[in-house]
């Protein structure tokens, strides 16, 4: 009977240990979409498109008057719905499994090494890449559509989703998938990198990890952010520009694949081409990363503290 209800104790944990990690992380994300989607779709069509035909001081400033007249409030706000749709399973399922590989990986003594933390984070990258890329390509092309005046506008994200499945099939759904498990190498570098600044700062504050407060938390998630958006940016372009290729019909796509695309960046546009948007991107990701890991953590610590069975002792 002990050893029965001794695993019925560790079955009713890992469950409320999913139902935290995954709540925490879709609240989050939702938070943090809904905040800085402006930014968003002004570096995603500096990726696609380049730099603005008229510029007359910041890039962003400019891109944002040219939406504003051309497109009104709505544009700035555009694929925000598949962003929020594709960020709920996205840090529901990374936090989870991100969890849940921590705990098979962590030593006997409770202690997880820096290589054991990137595979963590790279399996938890890959899992959420495969599972949400349709709901990024829906994203991308909604947030660019407004630039392209030779394309049928798509009237919905339902109306995204099954034109491109009509029209270009499976591969249309996962176009830039490779790129984007290129990618898992960012959150490779930028949770262990969190994870540890979060440490010293516990160590130095003379505390356990869970009780760092927000600013502390919001330190550490911003430096692990920049350092990981920094290292890992070109793939955001190559992927960007193949999810968004497809939208024109009848025409012959302009990249064959990932190898070809960033060769013709290169040769086109050289090294600046391949950061095209970063600046944007990281006025963007900074204060997302900020938003997503405090509220995270937060939101994390309540729920925790819900679903404790001796909250009520």
């Amino acid at each position: 009977m002990s050893e029965k209800a001794g695993n019925s104790a560790v079955d009713s944990k890992s469950i409320r240990d999913t139902i935290c990690n995954a709540g925490a992380g879709a609240a989050a994300g939702a938070i943090a979409a809904t905040f800085v989607c402006p930014l968003d779709v002004i570096k995603t069509r500096l990726q696609v498109h380049g730099l603005p035909e008229t510029r007359r001081g910041s890039v962003i400033i400019t891109s944002l008057g040219n939406i504003l007249k051309k497109e009104g409030v709505r544009g700035m706000y555009r694929g925000l719905s598949p962003t929020i749709i594709a960020l709920l399973p996205n840090w529901a399922v990374y936090f989870s499994v991100y969890g849940k590989l921590k705990d098979l990986l962590q030593s006997s003594d409770g202690k997880l090494s820096i290589g054991a933390n990137m595979v963590a984070a790279a399996g938890a990258g890959a899992s959420t890449s495969i599972a949400t890329n349709p709901l990024w390509v829906v994203k991308t092309r909604l947030m660019t559509q407004g630039m392209r005046p030779d394309v049928v506008p798509y009237k919905s994200m339902l109306s995204a989703f099954s034109r491109i499945f009509r029209e270009e099939g499976f591969r249309g759904l996962y176009s830039g998938v490779i790129p984007s498990l290129v990618g898992v190498s960012h959150v490779a570098i930028q949770f262990p990198v969190y994870e540890k600044i979060k440490q010293y700062m516990a160590n130095v504050g003379d505390k356990s990890v869970d009780q760092l407060s927000p600013g502390e938390v919001a330190v550490a998630s911003s430096i692990s952010k920049v350092i990981a958006s920094v290292s890992t940016y070109p793939h955001e372009v190559v992927r960007s520009k193949l999810q968004e290729q497809g939208q024109v019909r009848n025409a012959k796509a302009k990249y064959s694949g990932v190898i070809d695309c960033a060769k013709k960046v290169f040769r086109n546009e050289g090294v600046p081409g391949f950061y095209r948007g970063c600046a944007t991107n990281l006025l963007r990701t900074t204060p997302s990363a900020v938003i997503t890991f405090t509220s995270y953590e937060m939101i994390h610590r309540f729920l925790v503290q819900v679903l404790s069975p001796d909250k009520e002792n």
